[in-house]
């Protein structure tokens, strides 16, 4: 456990790459395989499911700590974080623990779940009695769900990669999907891969998502648009569907298995042959055209899907590309070549709606088409090399996502709440609102595109000119007025403006306007299609 708090705080004190990439291999390098693999489990976002209430996490803290209950809810608000918060109010660390990670999480964190109060209660704090700080911290991040810290998984990837001598591309295969924490499993990440169904747990597993960068400058600097496949860019959930062994496995980019969610693509894989794994988008989709995606929201927030909601808002997989074919990996061979097979094996009248490719004979052409983007109810467009592999992630050069504008608002801030974590100290999240009827009703929250320097100067108003306070939200002067991007807007009746947007984030601090230029309710609807 020490070696891996050292590790935690490594990573959380730098930000510097290539520091974060030789923390990693230093740790790898030397621990044992039942800790390597329970940290890097940890390290790319999995974590047990919710192990103990909060609120009794904090009584035992409090106890613990021999301190009011008002004093750790202060602390918790000045801290911004409950790991930490309990980290530093515990009574100094007179000790430190020797016992390694996958002792603690084995005998101690996952057994949490099923034991009785007083021994979650005696576990933790013979845990908090035995760790030094740093290890407390570590501690309490895994306890809490909350352990995150600034590395990525691609950063992960790479250092397993210099440590075991894997390719990236083959560890980040093999991470991919439902794998178990054991020694075994660590062993397999050093192994050159077979085929996608030989490893631990690999019958379902998926492949490495490829994502496009955004494309700068002109399209015309992209060359020869024959050298290009153009496909409208789908507003839906990424995901993998995958063939092997008579069973079909749908696969979300975020690594969530989905095939029991949608029924109608567990029947579109009895459909398909073995051995197959296709990318693309699913989709709520009526006849040849997709729905708007609040559609799909209908869909995703139920547990049970009953006969009616399964008429109203039927899905499709949009299919783009091929991964695998007749059990083989394919991501090497040329993009024109996978489409090809694609179209050969797609079944007719069926679930799989093959992304339709755009012709254009020029770049002007296809800025021309792009204008249809709102009305297909897409974003715009794909445009990959013809003769391009399928990547491992966020690759420049061969895939270019050319959106459409974002919507835009001018709105009045209102409300003002402080951030988590590093910004627990500054306010940083937002309330915007609108103009109706001559008076400001709440719009949009928003949390991203001020620079460091702006949110600080946001901070200092909201501390000079707030109104009232309702626990840690502020109402503030309505004085600043800020530009809202957002990539969709639809009706809603839980908001008390009546519309909902998705992605809002702030495009620009609008210096030059006053709040009454701010927009009214009337122009955004306008925007509702």
């Amino acid at each position: 456990m020490k070696a891996f708090a050292e590790l935690y705080a490594a990573l959380d004190e730098t930000t510097k790459t290539n520091a974060k990439i030789a923390a990693l291999r230093a740790y790898l390098e030397k621990a044992q395989p039942e800790d390597a693999v329970w940290a890097v489990h940890f390290l790319i976002g999995r974590r047990p499911k919710r192990l103990l209430e909060s609120r009794k996490l904090a009584q035992w803290a409090i106890e613990e700590a021999a301190v009011p209950d008002w004093l750790f809810g202060d602390c918790y608000h000045a801290v911004g974080d409950f790991a930490e918060t309990i980290a530093l109010l515990l009574p100094p660390a007179g000790t430190s623990s020797e016992l390694p990670l996958h002792y603690w999480v084995q005998e101690r964190l996952l057994p949490l779940r099923e034991a009785d109060d007083d021994t979650r209660r005696a576990w933790l704090i013979e845990a908090w009695r035995s760790m030094d700080e740093r290890q407390r911290f570590a501690w309490n991040k895994l306890i809490t769900g909350e352990f995150r810290v600034g590395v990525s998984q691609s950063l992960v990837v790479r250092a397993i990669a210099e440590v075991s001598g894997a390719s990236p591309e083959a560890v980040a295969h093999q991470l991919m999907g439902e794998w178990q924490p054991t020694p075994s499993f660590w062993r397999q990440l050093a192994a050159a891969p077979g085929s996608a169904a030989e490893s631990d747990g690999g019958l379902g597993r998926p492949y490495p998502f490829c994502l496009a960068y955004p494309l700068d400058g002109e399209v015309e600097n992209l060359g020869d648009i024959q050298e290009w496949q153009m496909e409208w860019k789908w507003d839906g959930i990424r995901a993998q569907l995958i063939r092997r062994g008579g069973r079909t496995f749908i696969w979300s980019r975020g690594e969530e298995l989905m095939t029991g969610r949608f029924p109608e693509l567990e029947a579109l894989g009895a459909l398909l042959p073995e051995g197959i794994a296709i990318d693309g988008e699913v989709m709520p989709w009526r006849g040849d055209a997709p729905l708007p995606f609040a559609q799909m929201q209908r869909r995703i927030g139920r547990k049970v899907l009953g006969a009616r909601i399964l008429a109203e808002v039927p899905v499709v997989l949009v299919g783009f590309d091929l991964l695998e074919f007749e059990s083989q990996d394919v991501r090497e061979r040329p993009l024109k070549w996978r489409r090809a097979q694609l179209e050969a094996i797609a079944p007719p009248e069926s679930a799989l709606v093959l992304s339709p490719l755009v012709h254009a004979g020029s770049w002007d052409e296809l800025r021309q088409l792009r204008q249809q983007s709102r009305e297909r109810h897409v974003e715009g467009f794909m445009l990959k090399r013809l003769n391009s592999a399928y990547r491992v992630g966020r690759r420049r050069g061969d895939w270019w996502k050319w959106k459409i504008e974002p919507y835009s608002v001018d709105a009045v801030l209102i409300y003002a709440q402080p951030g988590n974590g590093r910004r627990a100290s500054l306010f940083t999240d937002y309330t915007f609102g609108i103009w109706e009827d001559g008076r400001l009703v709440p719009f949009a929250k928003a949390y991203s595109g001020l620079s460091d320097e702006e949110i600080r100067q946001v901070d200092a108003f909201v501390r000079r000119n707030t109104i009232e306070t309702f626990g840690p939200v502020h109402h503030v002067k309505p004085e600043l007025v800020f530009e809202l991007a957002f990539e969709g807007i639809q009706r809603s009746s839980r908001h008390r403006s009546g519309i909902a947007v998705r992605f809002p984030r702030m495009a620009r601090w609008r210096h030059d306007k006053r709040p009454e230029d701010a927009d009214t309710i009337e122009t955004i609807r306008a925007l509702l299609p």
